[in-house]
C-alpha cells in the first residue's frame, strides 16, 4: 500500500492550507477528513455534536479516518485537530502515512481562529474559560500524541519550499508504481 501524508495538529494551524498546497505541488489528491465525516454522517460537525455527542463523532472520525487511510493511492490529508488522540489515531496515522506536526503557537492560533470560524468548532466555541484558555488546554493535553509525529514544523517554518527535502528524506512521496 502506498504511503500517504498527514498533516496533525491544533484547529487553526494550518492543515487544509498546507494540505491543499502540498497535494497541489505534488499532484495528488487532497482529503480533507472532517469533510469525509459530515459527508459520511450526512450533517455537520456541530450537528453530530448536538445530536450525537462527543463519543459518537470521536467514533466515526476514527472509522472515517481508518476508512481514508486504506485507500491505495497516495493522497495528502488535513486531520482533525483532535484526531490522533482518540482510537488509536495516531498509531494508525503513522503506519499508514508519514505524518507532520503543524506546531503553531497559541498566540498565532488565536489571532486565526475568528469568532465565525470557531462556532464550526464545537469543542472551542464551548470554552468556557474563554477561547486562549481554552487553546492551552487543548494543546496541553494533546501535545502527547501530536509529538509522536514522524516530523514536526515549529511556526513560520511550515511552508511548501521549506518542507520538501524532509519530505523528500522521509521518502514522501512514494516512487510511482
Amino acid at each position: 500500500m502506498s504511503r500517504h501524508l498527514s498533516l496533525i495538529g491544533m484547529p487553526g494551524a494550518g492543515k487544509t492550507t498546507l494540505g491543499q498546497a502540498l497535494a497541489a505541488y505534488f499532484g495528488l489528491p487532497f482529503v480533507d477528513l472532517d469533510a469525509e465525516i459530515v459527508a459520511r454522517a450526512g450533517q455537520s460537525i456541530p450537528g453530530i455534536f448536538a445530536q450525537r455527542g462527543e463519543l459518537d463523532f470521536r467514533q466515526l472520525e476514527a472509522d472515517t479516518l481508518r476508512a481514508v487511510l486504506a485507500r491505495p493511492a497516495p493522497l495528502v490529508l488535513a486531520t482533525g485537530g483532535g484526531t490522533p488522540c482518540f482510537h488509536n489515531g495516531i498509531t494508525a496515522l503513522n503506519q499508514h502515512s508519514i505524518t507532520l506536526w503543524l506546531d503553531v503557537p497559541v498566540s498565532t492560533l488565536l489571532a486565526r481562529l475568528q469568532a465565525a470560524e470557531t462556532a464550526q468548532r464545537p469543542l472551542l466555541s464551548q470554552a468556557p474559560a474563554g477561547l486562549e484558555t481554552r487553546l492551552y488546554e487543548t494543546l496541553t493535553a494533546r501535545t502527547q500524541f501530536y509529538q509522536q509525529a514522524q516530523l514536526h514544523c515549529a511556526g513560520d517554518a511550515c511552508t511548501v519550499a521549506a518542507l520538501l527535502p524532509r519530505l523528500a528524506a522521509a521518502g514522501f512521496p512514494p516512487p510511482a508504481v
